[in-house]
């Protein structure tokens, strides 16, 4: 929804939230999950068993705080899967005495493990295919086509998400009577048909007679079937944890009613059928559609599928790497494999099909409603078919590969983004291994503290998990959000931009004269901390020209091209002097590090002075900037090359007084390095300077 901006952000979130409800609400079929299917609760006593559930939240809560805190897409149902499986064999270890085989469903383990990984295969050929259909049908340029068969194609996407997401999601809830379910079942075709003909009228009168485009609809019907699907599938995953241990201790209080003791109570009762607890359900989506509202890790993880399934050209979040240049290869070999065995007709027509929207005809979103309906229809369809059938899908993945499958059928992938874009790929689903891994681990560790810590490590689990949470939650994506779009039409914004440049610069002198100093009294571990800064900053000014900068440029004006180039030129040169800085930086710590002697007391002397002269810039510079007065920048500029000069003289006399002396070679080699290293740096630094003056003056 957000990515073909079917709605704004808030509207879509609220609609996403009445699914989470209602997903909630509905849901009761997923309860065995927790209970039963990874492991035998009989062979557990009451202790252990409340020792395994606490484990598996607490190890959750940290490692998906984790992710989310990295903006990256993980599955909780892995996540839970596996947190259960490790804190089973923990369990199994520390108190069992039979093997782990006796502890563990290990038939069900592995059909359910091999269900979560082929729905991902699944879901991005599905996607692909869906994608690829849909746009035959509709070309690019979808208007004419989806005048005559628009209803059509809405009916039958809103009948397919009611009838998984609705009748398939209702037969196991408990909102309904035993007798309602059984008419339902046994008129399901009469009741589709119903559907399919009121959704094609319903779309038709919205079309045609109020003028809206029913795509939206269909958009947002699967928005809220996916926050449906999730709610019945993963939420109620999760909710199944502390349902099962709610049930444990009913049957604990059951059993000393009876008179018996719990060091004797074994926990077989839990194979017994679980009816959902409406209020606690309902409480835990309320939960989630708080989150929903206010968590900036959310916006974080859906901006990394938007930017993976973007058409349009975005800043690449991922790099490169081996296997998806060898997948990128092998595809176009395969692609041109294919087109030389097809008809010319045939790679004509479907070629007129895939032809992007010009420039002009953009909207600006990642992608168009028709490739958000097919995303989320097709999506919510896989997850309910699978939430039908009990299996505990990743629903994450399942959505995240139904997206790079349309992405890739779609031609969103072009040869400049494909590598990027699959190691995007590559790496959200490298988490599911790294999650499977760090679930099972993380719980094994956990239900070893609980066991042996007693009460005590209980407090300290738990304290650990919710500092964790706090902490990531009030500290977490800080030095994101403090990056702002550039905009050029807007001078102010330019402005900032600038006073941002000088405002690196002068960060950048301070380091230079700490390592001036710290060489000077041959202080490594200082050293060592101002390379880390001057890398830092490097990093920083990178960032900030990629996700300002470079997408300020792509959208500019011709009448603003100027002001472009010049805001261009400003970043580039601040990288260029802060290259210069790590290059300075880097030699006198490996001179030091390598336990080289100092700088003699006339090299010192000089490169202090002349240092001396760089630092009474900057506070000038300032001044200027904040008073928007300018008519000492001249001045600042022959000074400028002036000191150019002294630097040249400085090289000259060091030159007349080299030696073969090893130790004062490598002083010499290493000062004359600081000297040209300064020189470019600070012939950069006023060409900056020189910059800013023409934008403001501009």
């Amino acid at each position: 929804s957000l990515g073909c901006r079917a709605a704004s952000r808030r509207a879509v979130v609220a609609i996403a939230a009445v699914g989470v409800i209602l997903g909630a609400s509905f849901s009761g079929g997923m309860m065995e999950v927790a209970r039963c299917k990874f492991f035998n609760p009989e062979m557990f006593c009451f202790h252990d068993i409340m020792l395994l559930f606490l484990a598996v939240m607490v190890a959750n809560v940290i490692l998906l705080d984790i992710f989310n805190t990295l903006g990256l897409p993980t599955s909780t149902t892995v996540s839970l899967v596996f947190a259960i499986i490790g804190s089973a064999l923990g369990m199994a270890s520390f108190s069992g005495s039979g093997s782990w085989t006796e502890y563990i469903n290990v038939d069900n383990s592995l059909l359910i493990v091999m269900a979560i990984f082929c729905s991902v295969a699944i879901a991005f050929t599905v996607g692909t295919a869906a994608m690829w259909l849909a746009r035959l049908i509709f070309s690019f340029h979808y208007n004419r086509a989806y005048r005559y068969i628009g209803p059509l194609w809405c009916g039958m996407a809103l009948t397919a998400i009611t009838y998984f997401a609705f009748f398939k999601g209702l037969k196991d809830s408990a909102i309904l009577s035993a007798d309602a379910k059984a008419y339902m079942n046994d008129n399901l075709a009469m009741l589709l048909s119903s559907a399919f003909a009121f959704w094609c009228i319903f779309s038709a009168f919205m079309q045609y007679v109020v003028k809206f485009n029913t795509l939206r609809i269909a958009v947002l019907g699967g928005t809220l079937a996916l926050a449906l699907a999730f709610a019945g599938n993963d939420l109620v995953n999760f909710i199944g944890v502390f349902m099962a241990a709610q049930d444990s201790i009913n049957i604990a209080e059951d059993w000393i009613a009876q008179g018996g003791s719990l060091d004797t109570l074994m926990m077989g009762g839990l194979r017994e059928n679980a009816s959902a607890n409406i209020i606690y359900l309902v409480i835990s989506g309320l939960i989630m559609v708080v989150t929903l509202f206010i968590s900036k890790k959310a916006r974080a993880v859906s901006d990394t599928e938007l930017k993976l399934s973007a058409a349009n050209a975005t800043k690449e979040r991922f790099g490169s790497c081996q296997p998806a240049r060898v997948l990128v290869r092998c595809t176009l070999n395969a692609i041109r494999f294919v087109e030389r065995i097809t008809p010319q007709k045939v790679r004509d027509f479907v070629g007129s099909r895939f032809i992007p929207l010009s420039p002009e005809e953009e909207t600006g979103a990642n992608y168009d409603l028709v490739r958000g309906s097919v995303n989320l229809t097709t999506a919510a369809l896989l997850i309910c078919i699978g939430t039908s059938m009990q299996i505990p899908l990743s629903t994450t993945y399942v959505t995240f590969m139904v997206a790079m499958g349309s992405s890739l059928s779609d031609r969103a992938w072009g040869r400049d983004s494909a590598v990027y874009r699959i190691t995007g790929v590559l790496t959200v689903v490298g988490g599911w291994f790294i999650t499977a891994i760090a679930a099972s681990f993380a719980a094994f560790l956990v239900v070893a503290v609980l066991y042996y810590g007693g009460f005590w490590g209980m407090v300290v689990m738990v304290i650990l998990a919710g500092g964790s949470l706090i902490k990531n939650s009030f500290f977490s994506h800080s030095s994101k959000s403090s990056i702002s779009m550039l905009d050029l039409n807007k001078e102010a914004s330019v402005h900032e931009y600038a006073a941002y440049a000088a405002g690196r610069l002068g960060r950048m002198v301070g380091i230079y004269n700490a390592t001036v100093n710290a060489l000077i009294n041959e202080d490594r571990d200082g050293l060592k901390r101002l390379r880390k800064k001057a890398r830092s900053t490097k990093n920083e000014l990178e960032l900030r020209r990629e996700n300002e900068v470079l997408p300020a440029l792509a959208s500019l004006p011709k009448e603003l091209a100027d002001r472009g180039q010049l805001v261009f030129r400003i970043s580039e040169i601040s990288l260029a002097t802060c290259e210069r800085l790590i290059l300075l930086v880097k030699a006198s710590f490996n001179h030091i590090d390598n336990n080289h002697s100092g700088l003699n007391e006339e090299q010192a002397r000089d490169l202090l002075a002349l240092t001396a002269k760089i630092g009474q810039f900057y506070p000038d510079l300032l001044d200027m900037l904040k008073e928007g007065d300018y008519e000492g920048i001249d001045k600042m500029l022959q000074d400028a090359s002036n000191l150019g000069d002294d630097f040249a003289d400085s090289i000259t006399r060091h030159l007349m007084h080299s030696t073969q002396d090893e130790s004062d070679m490598r002083n010499g080699i290493l000062y004359l390095t600081l000297l040209n290293e300064t020189r470019a740096m600070v012939s950069h630094a006023f060409a900056l300077i020189h910059r800013i003056k023409e934008l403001y003056q501009g």
